[in-house]
């Protein structure tokens, strides 16, 4: 049987592989915004498994603990929170991006990239 951790190694690899593929090869904005949302949970999935512990604690250190033991068996906490403060920043920027490209909808009538760059070459046409 396949091991957690590298398990969880071959999803974040897989989320990682989805998300650039969809941020580099689909013509939808929106798509493309949720392509990169994978990439993003597939680094914090990445960041959370360097940080579990086959058999570990939660890292809170109680009173009459021996240290020595809690040092050895205790998760690494820096991950967990490092994760999660990308979790908020991840969804404050997320909820950026549909905000804009609620507006280019709205000013260009389309989420196609071609049809949004098509339209800028012939602004700039125009423009000259």
């Amino acid at each position: 049987m396949m091991d957690f951790q590298l398990a969880s190694l071959f999803t974040c690899g897989f989320l990682i592989i989805v998300g650039l593929f969809a941020a580099i090869f689909i013509d939808n904005i929106i798509k493309k915004i949720m392509g990169i949302a994978f990439i993003e949970e597939g680094v914090n999935l990445f960041i959370v498994t360097l940080g579990y512990k086959e058999g570990g604690i939660v890292p809170i250190f109680l009173p009459g603990m021996d240290a020595s033991w809690f040092a050895s068996n205790s998760a690494y906490p820096l991950p967990f929170g490092l994760v999660l403060t990308s979790i908020v920043i991840g969804a404050s920027t997320l909820a950026v991006m549909l905000a804009l490209v609620m507006v280019l909808y709205k000013k260009h009538g389309t989420l196609s990239t071609a049809e949004l760059l098509k339209d800028r070459s012939s602004e700039a046409d125009v423009n000259e």
